[in-house]
């Protein structure tokens, strides 16, 4: 079998293996630790290979009608954080300490996940808005992100807000002209023919990322075991909250579209605000982005059998 055979083996099964690396990372804590060291290089390079990926004519076709994706957008990032953000001193989240509130808001200001794509694919939905939504939330990340962060938790931030700016920019920027110029370079036949070992580097690079972001975990889980718990409850809950919030919001739009809009929404890249941040991020910031990763890689699974039955009863044969 040969390299480009193998990445696309490992394409295939790119769910179980980001999967595996939550696993991985709670049950080996050393090495949770040591991956922790690329965990910056690791969301870099997904940002490349996730840039890569676009196809540029899906892209342009769903941006002739770009209301749909402005008005999701203003939702994602503005409305959806402001309106947690509102609430958050009347919750008592803030008695976990500041490190829980931060990380909520960082969560509730990043934008989508990069894979958001690929997973609408395997729920069979509207890949192209969801590219197209999550192209234009990244590009807007890093000058809505660290304002709403800064104004909302920005106490429990050990950075100022021009500072986490200019690392977004850094970071998603340079992600972007890096693929820009691999697909000036390799030219889009090319690419597209290396789709499935593309995912394969992908499936790698998330089996980094996910065994790195476990780093803490399970020291936390068995000094505070309901701590844990209890952020993890949290974590699901708002994924689950703005799944559904977010696909009502929606539901006169095509039935894809309006679940494809809610699973955007509810799984963001915290990574990428985590990695802007470095090493001043209090401990329980940490924790949060950590267990965050648990609803991201369990819920597609467990929701694709729900989502695949509302598609089939609302929508005719053939589409």
């Amino acid at each position: 079998m040969g390299l480009k055979s193998s990445f696309e083996a490992l394409g295939r099964q790119g769910t179980r293996i980001a999967a595996a690396s939550v696993i991985v990372g709670v049950v080996i804590p050393p090495l949770a630790a040591a991956f922790k060291l690329l965990f910056t290089a690791a969301i870099f390079l997904l940002l490349v290979f996730a840039f890569l990926r676009v196809d540029p004519a899906e892209l342009q076709a769903r941006f002739r009608s770009p209301l749909l994706v402005a008005i999701a957008c203003i939702g994602f990032m503005v409305v959806i954080p402001l309106a947690f953000g509102l609430a958050l001193p009347h919750t008592g989240i803030d008695r976990l300490g500041p490190g829980v509130a931060l990380g909520l808001m960082m969560y509730l200001a990043a934008p989508p996940i990069m894979s958001s794509a690929a997973f609408a694919a395997m729920l069979r939905l509207d890949t192209a808005l969801t590219l197209a939504t999550l192209i234009v939330c990244t590009a807007v990340t890093p000058l809505l992100a660290p304002l709403i962060v800064s104004y909302f938790a920005g106490e429990a931030l050990k950075l100022d807000v021009v500072q986490l700016v200019i690392r977004l920019l850094a970071i998603l920027g340079g992600a972007f002209a890096t693929a820009s110029l691999l697909r000036w370079w390799l030219g889009n036949e090319r690419i597209a023919a290396a789709k499935g070992a593309i995912d394969g580097i992908n499936a790698l690079l998330l089996f980094l990322f996910g065994v790195a972001a476990m780093d803490g975990v399970t020291a936390r889980a068995f000094k505070e075991p309901l701590l844990v718990a209890g952020l993890s409850l949290l974590a699901f809950a708002i994924a689950i909250g703005l799944y559904v919030v977010t696909t009502l919001m929606f539901w006169r739009q095509d039935l894809k579209q309006s679940l494809a809009l809610g699973f955007s929404s509810a799984h963001r890249n915290m990574g990428v605000m985590v990695a802007a941040a470095g090493s001043g991020l209090p401990e329980l910031t940490w924790i949060y982005f950590a267990v965050a990763q648990f609803p991201i890689y369990l819920l597609p699974a467990l929701a694709a059998p729900v989502v695949h039955r509302l598609v089939e009863r609302r929508l005719p044969p053939g589409k």
